[in-house]
């Protein structure tokens, strides 16, 4: 009877780097375990049904798993052979591991008004949202980068930008995360949301993008 191993490798690539490259989904084995076969599976991105790409490969040949379910049976002797799996079976074979896989950061997106740490009255509707994906991890950990847009001079910038990700960061604070957990720092107008040129009022690169993990 075939066996899985129990090891499986589940790789959820878009939202971390185009391509994932496991350089081998399986060392050969003695011929005594021949007859175990493993199964790599690419997952689509956390809200999403699409999924970045990965390759799998051993001694004997090499497969690229390019759709959300793609997947790659390795046996002992052989190349990857390609297969492809619905929700349903990933959630019999898989569901217990993924279960108990800690969840994906969550990006928030918050604006500010011009030359200024005050934020827009939508970005204070954000503010809960960000709250809520905080209450919602035991020990979360936050990051809050500061920009702006490109009215003023780099260095001012870079001040305004780590006024604003300290001004999230009070916020909060406030509200009961410990500001030992909220890193921030500031990349001024050096990372636009909106390329623009120098000296040019653009209100969607005024922001803090902050990650919580």
């Amino acid at each position: 009877m075939t066996r899985f191993s129990p090891l499986i490798c589940v790789v959820v690539c878009g939202f971390l780097a185009s391509a994932c490259v496991p350089k081998r989904a399986r060392t050969p084995q003695p011929a005594s375990t021949a007859a175990s076969t493993d199964l790599v599976v690419l997952l689509p991105d956390p809200g999403t049904t699409t999924a970045g790409r990965a390759i799998v490969s051993n001694p004997y040949g090499r497969l690229e798993l390019a759709e959300a379910g793609a997947a790659a049976r390795i046996s002992h002797g052989s190349a990857p052979e390609s297969t492809t799996l619905d929700e349903e079976e990933i959630q019999r074979l898989f569901g217990d591991a993924l279960a108990s896989l800690p969840p994906a950061p969550q990006h928030f997106v918050l604006y500010f008004r011009f030359e200024s740490e005050e934020l827009t009255d939508e970005s204070r509707r954000v503010v809960q949202d960000v709250l809520k994906a905080v209450k919602q991890r035991p020990e979360p950990d936050v990051t809050a980068i500061g920009h702006t847009d490109t009215t003023g001079t780099p260095a001012t910038n870079i001040e305004l930008g780590l006024r604003r990700a300290k001004a999230v960061q009070a916020l909060l604070a406030d509200a009961g995360l410990a500001s030992a957990s909220i890193a921030v720092t500031s990349h001024g107008e050096t990372e636009l949301l909106v390329r623009t040129a120098d000296g040019v009022f653009e209100a969607r690169n005024r922001r803090v993008e902050i990650t919580v993990r």
